[in-house]
């Protein structure tokens, strides 16, 4: 039994020109790209199986490489979520028209806009030095060493509770000395939840495509003034996925 074909979304931009942005192999065939368009809005799409498609990692990367494509030759992309497939080409007009009042603004804000991923991880040495120089926290951790298990129970808590608090205020610096000045230059930016223990930020930027060269050497120089300390994970460019304000995944009906 054949499998049904809809059409799978990756973007959309903003055109009345019907494009194509080549082929992508998906599911083991090649498949062509195209737009299907409501007014100037436009839905970079292929033909695919209707089904659930997991985020394997092969999958991933083919999704985001196809916006990432598209990206270089459109003005204005607006992410679509992975694994959104709807069951025809009449269906997913309906979407873009659903959508419309919503992309029309959106259109404007991502224009020629970018958005870039900054990490910075404590290393390891450092953290420990900078715990180690609390008197609270040693005096604390000498307590919890000289008591049995049993006994230390609360001291353990009260411990962990300075620890956290010692990594907050270290989260804190960080914001103030790296995350501050590159928001002064982004049009948007967002600290976003941190992942791991060793993580001081997880901050995401947009920026203009003009001003691209400028964040860079501001995040150069940030770089050299903490080397010794963090490591930068700086990431992209990537489409707006952090500063976009509608939920655009709608299920097939």
């Amino acid at each position: 039994m054949s499998e049904e074909i809809g059409v799978y979304v990756f973007c959309c931009i903003q055109t009345d020109d019907a494009k194509s942005f080549g082929t992508v192999e998906f599911e083991g065939q090649s498949r062509e790209t195209f737009t299907i368009h409501y007014k100037d809005a436009a839905m970079v799409a292929i033909e695919a199986p209707i089904k659930i498609y997991h985020p394997k990692k092969q999958n991933l990367m083919m999704h985001q490489k196809v916006i990432s494509d598209v990206m270089e030759k459109e003005s204005s992309v607006v992410p679509i979520s992975f694994g959104n497939v709807f069951n025809s080409k009449e269906d997913t007009k309906v979407l873009i028209e659903n959508l419309y009042p919503q992309l029309s603004s959106l259109f404007g804000e991502v224009r020629n806009k970018i958005e870039i991923g900054l990490k910075v991880v404590g290393k390891k040495e450092w953290l420990e030095e900078q715990i180690h120089q609390n008197d609270k926290v040693v005096k604390q951790k000498e307590t919890v060493a000289n008591k049995s298990e049993a006994a230390g129970y609360f001291d353990r808590i009260q411990l962990g509770e300075m620890a956290r608090d010692f990594f907050t205020r270290l989260q804190q610096d960080v914001e103030e000395s790296i995350h501050l000045p590159l928001s002064k230059i982004a049009e948007a930016s967002k600290s976003n939840e941190t992942l791991g223990e060793k993580m001081l930020l997880n901050g995401a930027y947009l920026i203009d495509k003009e001003q691209e060269e400028a964040f860079d050497e501001r995040v150069n120089q940030l770089h050299e003034r903490w080397k010794d300390y963090v490591d930068f994970k700086y990431t992209g460019p990537w489409p707006a996925y952090n500063f976009i304000n509608i939920k655009l995944k709608v299920e097939a009906s």
